[in-house]
């Protein structure tokens, strides 16, 4: 037997059945090292984002979480409260709803919008969990149309206003003051909102309140505005279209202010369900923007601009007398037209009536009979622009500082004005038409009241104003002497009694026996009751011409009373209706009577 070849060839073969095995392995142990190694690698992975979310970005998610679960809700607070001089408030803030969408502060390319909710509208959307409906505190107006101008009234802010940096730190879906005091005074009417924050479940339900922040009111304003008074006035200015009635202390208190047509500004604040005003002619908010011609919104009293008319005769007498370039016994007789070359300029008188004054006048009587040629020649011999510089000193041609938005300066014209302006000179014409109050001369019934003030006053120009002060605010001093105050003031109560031009003044009585009798500015009457008292009056009238020859002229009057210890200042206007003793002054009587009646 050869067992020595049989073994060696055994061995040689399983050399080579074992070499082949481990190299058939080696594929095989490198998958069992890339197993572990993977999941080693995953592991790590894991470990590194558990260790970025709990530890880098813990409070990220634990504020996303937070968001999720607990919610702030803002509790609006409640504007100030604005009342009149006798603690009578003038607006009320009510419960209600309001909707806001789009509102996202992060959000600034979106509109935002805010509508305020009846209860039966918003309850239904509070059932649902409606995260866009908020107890809100409205803005009503009691006295709807009467006082619209004044007050104001609030809108939702718009991007414009956001941007403009007036309003740094407002939201989106905030409510401000738009117009008149509301507006005026936002920064302290505004009050500061509240917070509530509430934890709610996966269904966004509330589970509980975690804590809560307390608004706070905004603070409240007192106006100089007397109520009674001020319906009054509303009252008198019934049959005014468009016009304006301002009824002022001789300090710049203003009692009241009316200017017609005027609006219900409830309209802007509260919900649908609201019915406007029975006798505003503004139903919705949109037949107040649309109406061009009237424009409802706009304050006449202080954003009109008009020509004064014989009004302005209190100036030009105030810059004659007070520059001593008269006195009481410079006269001009009355010719009934002056003529100029081709141009004539007529008095009203002779105009209207066909006759002349029969006797010269002096500064009094000029202005008791409003005479036309007497100031056409006064202002010839004062000159254009010293008659300006005493308007001026008297609150004409410039913003008074009223206490309201949207104060118009008007123009006070001058040789320099009409070179820069019209372009052309300063013709002998137009100082005639400038001494009457007419041509380039416009003004507001606002320093219309204003000059009145000075000669009630004895020479003082106070800033108008409406939120009641410690003091007064002085913009000029002795800008009249005694003198001129006392021939103005004679001419001015001439002009309201019989032979005077204001035929509605003239021996003006009211019913009232706790008038203290004087002699002076009040006086008994001869009449079949005890109660009656006659109050002295200082009154001018104007009636001024504008537009084309079939257009009425403006009628205005500017009084105050008693004549001697003046409590009261009154301006009327009526836009386009006739003569001012026909038309301004019966509203001033009525006024007058409110004021005096009272007791």
């Amino acid at each position: 037997m050869k067992h020595g070849f049989a073994f060696g060839d055994h061995i040689k073969t399983e050399k080579f059945k074992r070499r082949k095995y481990e190299e058939d392995a080696k594929p095989l142990r490198t998958r069992w090292y890339l197993f572990p190694a993977l999941i080693i690698i995953l592991g790590g992975i894991l470990f590194f984002n558990l260790f970025a979310v709990q530890i880098i970005q813990g409070s990220y998610y634990q504020q996303l979480s937070d968001s999720n679960r607990i919610r702030t809700q803002i509790i609006h607070a409640p504007r100030g409260v604005i009342f009149d001089r006798h603690s009578n408030p003038l607006v009320y803030n009510t419960p209600g709803f309001r909707l806001t969408q789009n509102c996202d502060p992060n959000d600034t390319t979106t509109k935002c919008k805010t509508t305020h909710l009846t209860q039966d509208q918003a309850l239904p959307l509070i059932a649902k969990g409606d995260k866009n409906v908020e107890v809100d505190s409205l803005r009503q107006y009691p006295y709807k149309d009467v006082l619209s101008h004044v007050i104001g009234y609030i809108g939702q802010i718009s991007q414009n206003e956001l941007k403009s940096g007036q309003y740094e730190g407002y939201a989106r879906n905030e409510w401000i003051g738009k117009s008149g005091i509301e507006e005026q005074y936002q920064q302290m009417l505004r009050g500061q909102d509240g917070k509530q924050l509430i934890e709610v479940n996966a269904l966004g339900e509330k589970v509980r309140a975690l804590g809560e922040t307390d608004p706070i009111p905004g603070r409240d304003v007192t106006l100089t505005l007397d109520l009674k008074l001020q319906q009054a006035t509303f009252k008198a200015a019934k049959d005014i279209q468009k016009g304006v009635v301002i009824v002022s202390k001789p300090d710049g208190e203003i009692l009241a202010m009316v200017s017609k047509p005027s609006f219900d500004a409830n309209l802007f604040t509260l919900d649908a369900s609201y019915k406007p005003a029975t006798d505003s002619a503004y139903p919705t908010v949109g037949a107040m923007l649309t109406d061009g011609q009237n424009q409802p919104l706009l304050n006449r009293a202080i954003d009109g601009v008009y020509p004064p008319g014989s009004t302005f005769k209190i100036v030009a007498a105030a810059a004659g007398l007070q520059d001593r370039i008269i006195d009481e016994n410079y006269k001009v007789e009355d010719t009934g037209i002056l003529q100029i070359g081709d141009f004539s300029f007529a008095n009203w008188y002779y105009t209207e009536y066909g006759r002349k004054e029969p006797n010269p006048l002096n500064v009094v009587t000029a202005l008791s009979r409003s005479n036309d040629i007497f100031f056409y020649k006064l202002a010839e011999k004062i000159g254009v622009d010293k008659l300006s510089g005493v308007a001026a000193k008297m609150g004409v041609g410039q913003v008074l500082g009223i206490d309201l938005p949207g104060e118009s300066s008007g123009v006070l014209p001058t040789k320099q004005w009409k070179k820069e302006n019209i372009k052309e000179d300063w013709y002998l014409g137009d100082t005639y038409h400038y001494g009457i109050g007419q041509g380039y001369l416009l003004t507001t019934p606002l320093q219309v009241n204003a000059w009145t003030q000075v000669v009630a006053n004895s020479g003082t120009l106070y800033q108008p104003h409406l939120v009641m002060s410690q003091s007064p605010i002085v913009k000029n001093t002795n800008v009249l002497d005694a003198k001129t105050i006392d021939l103005i003031r004679q001419g001015m109560i001439q002009g309201c009694s019989t032979g005077g031009v204001a035929w509605p003044l003239f021996n003006y009585q009211v019913k009232n026996p706790h008038l203290q009798i004087d002699g002076k500015n009040i006086t008994s009457v001869a009449s079949a009751s005890a109660d009656m008292r006659g109050v002295s009056v200082a009154c001018k009238t104007g009636t001024a011409q504008h537009g084309g020859e079939d257009t009425l002229p403006h009628s205005w009057i500017t009084l105050y009373a008693p004549a001697y210890k003046p409590q009261v200042v009154v301006t009327v206007l009526k836009e386009s209706a006739g003569e001012g003793s026909n038309e301004a002054g019966p509203v001033a009587k009525e006024i007058l009577d409110a004021y005096f009646g009272k007791n």
